[in-house]
């Protein structure tokens, strides 16, 4: 086996694999490396979003994907035995759809009663802005 050197050049080893990577934005994508260049930017190839609801996901096809190495958080070979033994429920993209949004719009009314509350009490709230505000 080829040992090649730290940084974006070790990812070689990864090529034809099948990987899950996690994007800055909260997204997570499955599908196979083909391409990846200096900068960790990365071409996959039959790749799907993943949307995960509680015990629920769905997969959303999205065909070819490039991503800007700059946006990826985590990357990670997929266990394709493991894969299939996963303790979740497989529902369709439809209902996965539903689900998030009823799921952003619960934190959506948690946050406003949060703020409600601390304003009468005469304190200000910074709601937690997501993975971006860390960058």
């Amino acid at each position: 086996m080829d040992t090649f050197p730290p940084g974006t050049a070790t990812l070689l080893e990864e090529l034809d694999k099948k990987l899950m990577v996690l994007l800055r934005d909260g997204r997570t994508l499955i599908g196979y490396l083909r391409s990846v260049d200096q900068f960790a930017n990365l071409v996959l190839h039959d790749t799907i979003e993943r949307i995960h609801v509680g015990k629920a996901y769905g997969d959303i096809p999205r065909g070819i994907f490039i991503i800007r190495g700059e946006n990826v958080v985590l990357l990670g070979e997929i266990d394709t035995i493991k894969e299939y033994n996963l303790p979740l429920e497989e529902v369709s993209v439809d209902d996965i759809l539903e689900a998030q949004r009823r799921e952003q719009e619960s934190k959506h009314q948690h946050e406003k009663l949060i703020t409600k509350t601390l304003k009468d009490r005469g304190l200000t709230y910074a709601p937690d802005l997501g993975h971006d505000d860390l960058f």
